[in-house]
């Protein structure tokens, strides 16, 4: 059934030119959780999400969800890559931008319909951007940028989420919409992963953390994981600047 499913990384190892990137990753999540993926920067946090949708090679690994191979359900995935990989100069509306998150759905040659249009327009409504609909996407601030690739990828009606990087470079307003739109999805059923950095926000945004540094360190419920033992394993940091973060405490 459904409400049984899990995703399942097993034995993921990824390599750029020879030199190893992660190492024997290995970690199963039930459906329906809202999980954080950190860890410092070069852990491979991005990697591992970009190897996970088969987005990168891989050297070996196997990625499952429900028990099948991810790659046969791609049309129920939606991923938001971080904003620094996008292409803002690329001349379209917002509303049009959204309206993308219907094609994978649509099929080879058919074009969306006025149902998808007023969909597009109702996932542009729950990220409070519905006033900007005919406005150019490059125009917009960063977090107004963010709001609007959420959209797209509600419009896509997927049971995955994959966000890399959602919070960098945002206001804190449009982090609030983001983050309690996340938890929505969770509360739906859905499965959420996101690339994240701010370990203040941790312990009120996820369920479940992964936490690695090339090889996985932990992962779990965030209680299990976010532990002073484990933070200092990933981070090589003092305790003291840890505890400064509210780890363990």
């Amino acid at each position: 059934m459904m409400n049984k499913k899990k995703l399942t990384v097993s034995h993921l190892y990824v390599s750029y030119h020879g030199t190893e990137v992660l190492r024997d990753i290995n970690f199963t999540i039930e459906k329906g959780k809202l999980i954080g993926i950190i860890g410092p920067n070069g852990a491979g946090k991005s990697t591992m999400m970009k190897a996970m949708l088969g987005l990168i090679p891989k050297d070996s690994g196997s990625i499952e969800f429900g028990g099948s191979p991810i790659r046969e359900m791609r049309k129920k995935i939606a991923y938001v890559p971080q904003r620094s990989n996008i292409d803002w100069d690329f001349p379209i509306v917002v509303k049009d931008t959204v309206l993308l998150g219907t094609y994978p759905k649509l099929g080879l040659f058919r074009r969306p319909t006025k149902n998808d249009k007023e969909w597009a327009l109702e996932c542009l409504a729950k990220v409070g951007m519905e006033n900007f609909a005919d406005s150019q996407i490059g125009e917009l601030s960063g977090g107004q940028q963010q709001r609007v690739f959420l959209a797209r990828s509600l419009a896509q009606k997927a049971d995955l989420f994959f966000l890399d990087e959602p919070f960098v470079g945002i206001d804190v307003s449009s982090e609030d919409v983001i983050i309690n739109i996340l938890k929505t999805l969770r509360d739906e059923g859905k499965t959420v992963f996101v690339v994240h950095h701010d370990l203040t926000k941790v312990e009120n945004y996820f369920d479940d953390l992964i936490l690695i540094n090339k090889e996985l360190i932990g992962a779990g419920p965030v209680n299990h994981v976010f532990r002073p033992e484990l933070m200092q394993a990933a981070y090589k940091a003092p305790l003291g600047m840890l505890e400064s973060l509210g780890v363990g405490i």
